[in-house]
């Protein structure tokens, strides 16, 4: 005769514990390299994934923007003629089987072309009491929204570093007295990402 403990550790063993995975984000071709590492729960929505790169690297989203899954594109709804992309709002992490993907990319503000690789670790255990998604680390402070793509962002920080010059004036006060190119604000980013989840 089965007891009811063991029906009960039959169910729990029948439901699959969540797993997270940890996403590490680049934005192509900043030098200094300009990174994020998201802890990211796989029931996740990918529309929800997008927010939290928006939030990741400070940025606003007033663009449009598309994930690249090989052959596959979810983001800002769009049909012509050669791309077809599908909305990102009806598709979870889950959905995409990350476990056996490498990598991704995930493309802001087609004009300026923003491009930040996401590589994917294998998935991990979630921890208890912490909330996702959430930022572990960063490296340098996000590309600022509008600046002009990425040859204007260099030329941002070289003009940044030359504060007496009449372009390190015009960009500081552009870019405002806070922004630090060296600093990712990690408790920031998180108090951010926890009122996505709310």
């Amino acid at each position: 005769m089965i007891g009811l403990q063991d029906g009960a550790g039959a169910l729990a063993k029948k439901k699959k514990a969540e797993r997270v995975f940890p996403l590490h984000l680049t934005v192509l071709g900043t030098e200094p390299r300009v990174g994020r590492v998201l802890l990211v729960r796989e029931s996740m929505w990918l529309s929800r994934l997008h927010d939290s790169i928006q939030v990741a690297f400070d940025w606003f989203d007033y663009q449009t923007h598309v994930f690249n899954f090989e052959d596959l594109r979810f983001g800002n709804p769009l049909k012509r003629q050669e791309v077809l992309i599908e909305d990102d709002r009806d598709i979870s992490l889950a959905d995409l089987d990350l476990e056996n993907r490498a990598s991704f990319t995930y493309g802001y503000n087609f004009s300026e072309g923003w491009v930040v690789d996401i590589r994917v670790d294998k998935p991990i255990a979630m921890e208890k009491g912490l909330r996702y998604p959430h930022c572990v680390s960063g490296e340098r402070a996000g590309p600022p929204e509008d600046c002009g793509g990425i040859e204007a962002f260099h030329d941002m920080l070289a003009c940044l570093r030359e504060p007496e010059t009449e372009l390190g004036r015009e960009w500081r006060e552009w870019i405002g007295p806070d922004y630090n190119p060296e600093v990712c604000d990690l408790v920031k980013i998180n108090a951010a990402l926890r009122r996505l989840t709310k």
